[in-house]
């Protein structure tokens, strides 16, 4: 979480190693405090572990645009964590340096199978043959570094080696990357949608930028509850890369929506999600295909099984 004021304009920093309780707590307590123009707020996980996931310490950090009042701060967050703990609270300035520029280095290309997944800044990367994507790191989820998103593309690398869907539907679309890599490869329609509309708007701009423009046009859909998606079924591919309730939910949507011989990509899950999401895609008469594991996450291959779905 991230209120107030941009990190490009702090000078100063307070940050205080917590628990996840007491760091959401002194996050929001300064956000209403503190005027928003002058003040951030920060509270997030120190290391994550997808293994167990099991909360560890996490880290509240407060950025000021002036120097703070340092013992007027230690006095608010002591009505959260106490006097002790308040003192451990440490105050420094912000090294000056290009957020964007120090954002980018981080930002490497990554290779799934035939696709590349880039910023602007390493076009020069981009190899012959090469699907490429640019995509900048933004508000919308999926830049392709995030063990799920890679998780598809290799699952769309390895379908595209044994057939050509004909008919791809993209649900919960993020940026774009897994449907603009489906359009760019097929070089034919691909319909998306997500039920963020920041994500939509950034899909159709990444697909204009990135050449998928006359194939793909993302719209604003609560799963794939969209006549423009509707209308696009049977689907002999989909992909939905959410998280698992959604995607437990969406089960029996999906099914009605996928051709018979179609597969479901899904992912956005962790170990002990794939039992209930395969659970509920039996149910519909889907079979687990394929499974990959990447960085701790999940990503399934289903297919129709011959089961007859459950109605509705």
């Amino acid at each position: 979480m991230l209120e107030g004021l941009p990190p490009n304009n702090a000078a100063h920093l307070m940050r205080l190693v917590t628990d996840e309780t007491h760091a959401r707590q002194i996050a929001d307590l300064v956000v209403e405090t503190f005027d928003p123009a002058e003040t951030a707020a920060s509270a997030f996980e120190l290391e994550t572990s997808t293994r167990d996931w099991n909360s560890g310490p996490w880290v509240v950090e407060i950025y000021f645009g002036e120097a703070p009042d340092e013992d007027n701060v230690r006095e608010l967050i002591a009505c959260v964590v106490g006097p002790e703990v308040a003192g451990q609270a440490e105050f420094g300035r912000v090294a000056q340096q290009d957020w964007v520029a120090s954002a980018l280095e981080g930002l490497a290309p990554v290779r799934a199978g035939r696709f590349l997944v880039h910023g602007s800044h390493d076009r020069q990367r981009v190899r012959t043959h090469e699907i490429a994507l640019e995509i900048e790191a933004a508000l919308a989820f999926g830049t392709g570094h995030h063990g799920t998103t890679r998780g598809c593309l290799l699952m769309l690398d390895a379908i595209l080696k044994q057939r050509r869907p004909r008919r791809v539907l993209d649900v919960g679309t993020g940026s774009g990357v897994l449907a603009m890599a489906a359009a760019r490869a097929l070089r034919a329609p691909v319909r998306a949608g997500d039920i963020d509309p920041v994500s939509v708007t950034a899909a159709n701009s990444n697909a204009r930028i990135n050449g998928a423009g006359p194939w793909l046009k993302a719209v604003v859909a609560r799963g794939a509850a969209h006549p423009t998606l509707q209308a696009g079924a049977p689907y002999d591919l989909i992909f939905a890369n959410i998280l698992a309730r959604p995607l437990r939910q969406l089960a029996p949507d999906l099914a009605l929506l996928c051709d018979t011989g179609g597969e479901i990509v899904l992912s956005g899950l962790i170990a002990r999600d794939v039992a209930g999401v395969l659970s509920a895609y039996a149910a519909q008469g889907f079979a687990l295909k394929k499974r990959l594991e990447i960085e701790g996450w999940s990503t399934l291959l289903v297919s129709r099984s011959g089961a007859a779905p459950r109605p509705l």
